[in-house]
């Protein structure tokens, strides 16, 4: 597969409490956005990616018979390590991660996802996302409280409903994306979803000559749009 990915502080944090993974012998690629201050963020989302690439690898056996239940079970080990962390360190208390992470198998994209990162997919120019965000302004746009615009300034938009170890157990959303070659596949943590509509991400990805400078490219908008937050991004093409 080709991709490129990138991540940058931002222009606001301190840290850079996302962390990404691409592993290419598995076709494993994931985002994950940390939180909880004080490294805490960066240590849970660190904590999680590491923890998936493991279980996936451990599990690789059972990747081609169901791929989703060997993501559901990779992001469930890592939401307990992470919670049992955070219960036994002190520092490390009320510590949680989002995380989208995807297998990819011919003609098919199967994604997993808990929180508010997003996926992404590319196909004969347009863009589809495929996640939904579990997050509080998500709700509210979905009750019809507020619009979509008003989401993307709104003084909670950062408060999550689920997310990876602040909980005993976590539900996992799966996802199965059927793809062709061509198809771009975009994993990203809110730092650049909440400053670049999709159309706007679209624009750049069909517009530019290689994904790294996609990615380079994404992340230079984002940062020009006030860079409030962390911004990771993975671009893949399916081959």
């Amino acid at each position: 597969m080709k991709w490129s990915k990138a991540s940058h502080i931002g222009l606001v944090r301190k840290t850079n409490e996302d962390n990404s993974l691409v592993c290419e012998d598995l076709q494993l690629l994931a985002v994950a956005d940390g939180m909880g201050g004080h490294q805490a963020g960066e240590v849970a989302s660190r904590v999680a990616l590491d923890t998936v690439s493991a279980y996936v690898t451990q599990n690789s056996g059972d990747i081609a018979a169901n791929p989703g239940a060997v993501l559901q079970k990779a992001l469930a080990e890592a939401n307990q390590k992470i919670y049992r962390q955070a219960r036994q360190e002190s520092g490390y208390h009320g510590m949680g991660t989002t995380i989208t992470a995807a297998i990819l198998l011919p003609g098919k994209a199967y994604l997993a996802h808990v929180g508010d990162s997003r996926a992404y997919l590319i196909h004969g120019g347009e863009i589809r996302l495929v996640t939904d965000d579990h997050s509080l302004v998500n709700e509210l746009v979905k009750n019809g409280g507020i619009t979509v615009d008003e989401a993307s300034r709104h003084p909670q938009r950062n408060v999550l409903t689920r997310a990876v170890g602040s909980s005993a157990g976590v539900d996992v959303d799966l996802y199965e994306e059927a793809t062709v070659r061509g198809d771009i596949l975009l994993l990203c943590t809110d730092g650049l979803s909440n400053l670049l509509s999709p159309g706007e991400i679209r624009d750049i990805v069909t517009g530019v000559a290689s994904l790294e400078e996609g990615t380079a490219r994404l992340v230079e908008l984002a940062l020009a749009g006030g860079g409030a937050d962390n911004i990771t991004v993975i671009l893949c093409m399916i081959e």
